[in-house]
C-alpha cells in the first residue's frame, strides 16, 4: 500500500528540528530510513531544494524555501507528484503561519510542535486519494516537476549525509544558484540602491561620450569603454547581491576592480571626489555581498 509514513520541518542553516509527525510504525528499516532523514536535515544547505533519495522500500523527499527544509518518507510506490504536493501544502501553511523572525530566533527543539496537527491532518489527507481531487492541483505540480525534476541523491550522497565522506559540495557547484540567501538588510538596500545609482551615472557619461565622438573624431573612444565597463561592473554587483552564485566573492571583488579600474581611466573627466564616490559605492556593495550568504552554505561554494 502506497503511502506518507513520517514528515517534518526543520531550519536550514542548522537542521534544528521544527515540527514532526507523531510516528508509532517500529519497522527496523523504516527506522533506518528516518535515520538517514535525520542526517539529511543536517545538510539541506548543500544540496538543491528539491530532492529524492531512495532507500530500499522507501523514499525520502524533501524541499526547501526561505531557509526551512520539508521532508518526508513514503512508501517506494507512493506517486512522486503527491510526494511533493504534499510537500507544497506544508510549505504554503508554514510560512503563513510563522513569522521568520520566530524561526530564526528559536533554540530549542520543536519549537512548532502545534505544526503537529496540520501534518498529521494532511498526511491522513494524502493516503486517502478519493479525498485529494477537489483539493489540489495535481497538474500544476506535475508540470513543474517534469520542467525542473527532483535532484536524486545517489549512494555516495547517502554515505556523506552518515558522515563517511567530506567531500561532499563539489558536485553541487553548478546548482549553487539554488540556494536561498539570507534576508535582505538596510545597508544592503542602501548599497544595492547606490550601485544602480553609479551604473545609471556611468550609463549616462557613456551615451554622452559617443556624442562627442560622432561631433569630433578627436575624442578618445576608449572612455566610452571605460564608462560601459563601470556600469556592467555595478550592476554585476546588484545580481551578485540577489541571487546566489558560484565563486560569488570573488565576482564581487573582480567587479570591484574593474570599477577602480575604469575609474583611474576616468580620472582625467571627474575630480577626486566623483571617483572616491564610485569607488567607495563599489566596496560597500562588495561587502554587503560578502556579509549575504547563502542560508546553510556549504563553504567550497564562495571564496
Amino acid at each position: 500500500m502506497s503511502m506518507v509514513l513520517f514528515a517534518s520541518v526543520v531550519r536550514v542553516g542548522d537542521g534544528l528540528p521544527l515540527s514532526a509527525s507523531t510516528d508509532y510504525e517500529q519497522d527496523r528499516e523504516l527506522q533506518e530510513t528516518k535515520r538517514h532523514l535525520k542526517g539529511l536535515s543536517k545538510k539541506l544547505g548543500q544540496f538543491p531544494d528539491r530532492c529524492t533519495l531512495k532507500t530500499g522500500p522507501y523514499n525520502v523527499n524533501f524541499t526547501s524555501s526561505l531557509g526551512v527544509g520539508y521532508l518526508m518518507v513514503c512508501t517506494a510506490n507512493y506517486p512522486n507528484v503527491l510526494a511533493f504536493c504534499f510537500l507544497d501544502e506544508l510549505q504554503k501553511e508554514f510560512i503563513v503561519t510563522y513569522d521568520p523572525k520566530r524561526i530564526n530566533s528559536a533554540v530549542r527543539p520543536y519549537s512548532f510542535i502545534e505544526f503537529d496537527t496540520f501534518i498529521q491532518k494532511t498526511k491522513q489527507r494524502y493516503n486517502s486519494p478519493r479525498s485529494l481531487s477537489t483539493k489540489i492541483n495535481l497538474a500544476d505540480m506535475q508540470t513543474e516537476i517534469k520542467l525542473r525534476p527532483p535532484y536524486q541523491l545517489s549512494p555516495e550522497d547517502l554515505r556523506a549525509i552518515n558522515g563517511f565522506s567530506v567531500h561532499t559540495t563539489s558536485k553541487y557547484k553548478g546548482i549553487a544558484p539554488t540556494q536561498m540567501l539570507e534576508p535582505v538588510t538596510l545597508p544592503g538596500i542602501v548599497s544595492c540602491v547606490l550601485s544602480i545609482l553609479c551604473g545609471g551615472l556611468n550609463l549616462l557619461r557613456g551615451v554622452h561620450a559617443i556624442e562627442s565622438i560622432l561631433q569630433n573624431d578627436d575624442e578618445d573612444f576608449n572612455y566610452v569603454i571605460a564608462f560601459f565597463l563601470g556600469t556592467t561592473a555595478c550592476l554585476y554587483q546588484c545580481y551578485l547581491f540577489v541571487y546566489s552564485s558560484v565563486w560569488r566573492n570573488s565576482k564581487s571583488f573582480l567587479a570591484f576592480a574593474l570599477i577602480c579600474l575604469s575609474n583611474m581611466y576616468l580620472y582625467e573627466l571627474r575630480n577626486m571626489w566623483q571617483i572616491l564616490f564610485h569607488v567607495a559605492v563599489g566596496a560597500f556593495m562588495t561587502l554587503q555581498i560578502r556579509l549575504r550568504q547563502p542560508l546553510g552554505k556549504a563553504p567550497d561554494y564562495n571564496v
